[in-house]
C-alpha cells in the first residue's frame, strides 16, 4: 500500500478512536487524558499494534499540542497579573522545589546512582506537567476558580525554573566547563527576561499588531506568532512552552479573546495527540522491574505536591476546598520530566533513570487527574467523619462570655435530642 496511504489510515485511525474515547470519558464524567495514554501503549512500542507511517507526524503534532496548552493557559492572564502572581507567589515555588525536588534525589542516591544522576531525578519529581494540568482545569471547568491563579503561579515559576535547570543539567551531563555552562545559562535566562519584558511593555500594541476582524486572518498570525517565538525560545535553550505562554500573557482585549476562541479546537485536537504521543513511545516491557520503586516515588511525591497546593493556597487566602484542590491539580508529571530524563538517557548516565521515569510519569499522569477531581470531595468526607467521632460525642464548654449552647447530642440513642428545658 502507498505510503501517504498508511498514514491517511493510521491517522484517522488515531483521531477516530480519540474521539470515542473523549465520548466515553465525557460519559463517564471523567478526564479523557489517562485513556489516551493507554491507547498510546496499546498501540506504540512493543504494543498490540505498532504505528510506523504516521509516528513522524505524531511527534510534531504532540509538540504543538504542548504549545497550544500553554497558549490558551497564558490568554488566560494578563502580564500584570503575571508579575503580581509572581511577586506574591514566590515562595510558594521555593517550597515546591523542596518539598518535591528532594525526594527524587534521595531516591537517586539511595539507589547508587551518583549526584548527577540524582540532580536529574530531582528535576523529573519537581516539575508539575503544565500541559496535563491545562487540560484537567479545563475539562472540570475551573479556569475560573480562585485557587487556579495559585497552581497557575506555581506552573509559571516551575517553567521559567526550566530556564536554569536544563541548561545547567545539559552542562553537567555534557560535562562541560563552568564557562561554557555559564554562557548557556546567561543566554537562556536573557532570552526569558527578553520575552516577559516585551509582554509587560508592549503588550497592547502587539494586541494591536495581531488583532483583525477576519477570523481566519487572526488565527493564522496567534499561530504562526507563537511557533516562531516557541521555536526561537527552544533553540536558545529556553523551553518552547515558557515562549508560547508568555504569547499568551502578551495579547489582550479583543484579540485575547478572538485568539482562544478560534483556538479552542485546535488545542483540543493537538493536546490529545500529546497525551497518544507520550504512550506511543513507552515500552510496556520495560515498566514492570522498576515499578515498585516508581511506585513508591509517585505516592511520595503525590503527596509533597498535595501539600505544597494547600500551603500556597492557604497563603493565597483561599479557602479550605479551594486549598485541596490545588493540591490535588498539582499532582501530575509529564512532558519536562520526560525530557529531563530524556537527557540523561542520551548521555548514558544511569540505564535505568529511563524506564523509572517513564513507569513514574505514567502513573501520576493517571493519577494525577483522579486527584483533580477527588482530593477535595474526600477530604471533605474525612473530615466530616472526623467530626463525628468520639470526640463529636462531647460538646467543648463555651469560651468566656458566651451563653451555654442548650443543643447535646443524643447519648442514648433514642431519637430524643437532648434539649434541656
Amino acid at each position: 500500500m502507498h505510503s501517504s496511504a498508511v498514514f491517511l489510515i493510521e491517522f484517522g485511525a488515531i483521531i477516530l478512536g480519540l474521539g470515542l474515547l473523549g465520548r466515553l470519558a465525557g460519559r463517564l464524567k471523567f478526564s479523557p487524558i489517562p485513556l489516551y495514554l493507554l491507547a498510546g501503549l496499546a498501540f506504540g512500542e512493543g504494543g498490540l499494534l505498532p504505528l510506523g507511517a504516521s509516528e513522524e507526524f505524531v511527534a510534531i503534532g504532540a509538540e504543538i499540542g504542548v504549545i497550544l496548552l500553554l497558549l490558551m493557559l497564558g490568554l488566560e492572564y494578563t502580564a500584570t497579573d503575571l508579575v503580581t502572581n509572581l511577586k506574591t507567589q514566590y515562595p510558594a515555588g521555593l517550597v515546591d522545589a523542596a518539598f518535591n525536588a528532594l525526594p527524587g534525589a534521595v531516591a537517586a542516591l539511595l539507589l547508587g546512582w551518583g549526584p548527577v544522576a540524582a540532580v536529574v531525578l530531582a528535576g523529573v519529581t519537581w516539575i508539575s506537567s503544565s500541559g496535563v494540568i491545562a487540560k484537567v482545569l479545563g475539562d472540570l471547568g475551573r479556569l475560573g476558580n480562585r485557587e487556579t491563579p495559585v497552581v497557575l503561579s506555581i506552573l509559571v515559576l516551575e517553567d521559567l525554573a526550566m530556564a536554569v535547570y536544563l541548561p545547567i543539567v545539559t552542562a553537567l551531563l555534557a560535562g562541560v566547563g563552568l564557562a561554557a555552562g555559564s554562557v548557556t545559562l546567561a543566554v537562556a535566562l536573557g532570552v526569558a527576561g527578553l520575552v516577559l519584558f516585551l509582554a509587560l511593555r508592549y503588550g497592547r500594541l502587539i494586541s494591536r499588531f495581531v488583532s483583525s476582524d477576519d477570523p481566519e486572518k487572526l488565527l493564522l498570525v496567534v499561530l504562526g506568532l507563537t511557533l516562531l517565538v516557541a521555536g526561537v525560545a527552544q533553540q536558545l535553550q529556553v523551553s518552547a512552552a515558557v515562549g508560547a505562554f508568555l504569547v499568551g500573557i502578551a495579547l489582550s482585549g479583543e484579540a485575547a479573546e478572538g485568539a482562544h476562541h478560534l483556538l479552542s479546537p485546535l488545542r483540543d485536537l493537538f493536546a490529545a495527540v500529546f497525551f497518544v504521543f507520550f504512550g506511543l513511545h513507552t515500552d510496556p516491557a520495560s515498566i514492570p522491574p522498576v515499578l515498585l520503586p516508581a511506585l513508591a516515588l509517585a505516592l511520595v511525591t503525590a503527596a509533597t505536591k498535595i501539600a505544597t497546593g494547600y500551603w500556597a493556597a492557604r497563603r493565597a487566602g483561599i479557602s479550605a476546598k479551594g486549598r485541596w484542590r490545588a493540591g490535588g491539580t498539582l499532582v501530575a508529571r509529564g512532558e519536562f520530566s520526560i525530557v529531563i530524563a530524556g537527557l540523561a538517557v542520551s548521555a548514558g548516565i544511569e540505564p535505568s533513570l529511563g524506564p523509572l521515569a517513564t513507569a513514574y510519569v505514567l502513573i501520576l499522569v493517571v493519577l494525577g487527574p483522579l486527584t483533580a477531581r477527588y482530593t477535595e470531595p474526600l477530604a471533605s468526607r474525612l473530615g466530616r467523619l472526623s467530626r463525628r467521632g468520639p470526640d463529636a460525642e462531647t460538646v467543648a464548654a463555651p469560651s468566656p462570655g458566651t451563653p451555654p449552647r442548650e443543643e447535646r447530642l443524643d447519648p442514648v440513642g433514642d431519637g430524643s435530642s437532648g434539649r434541656v428545658s
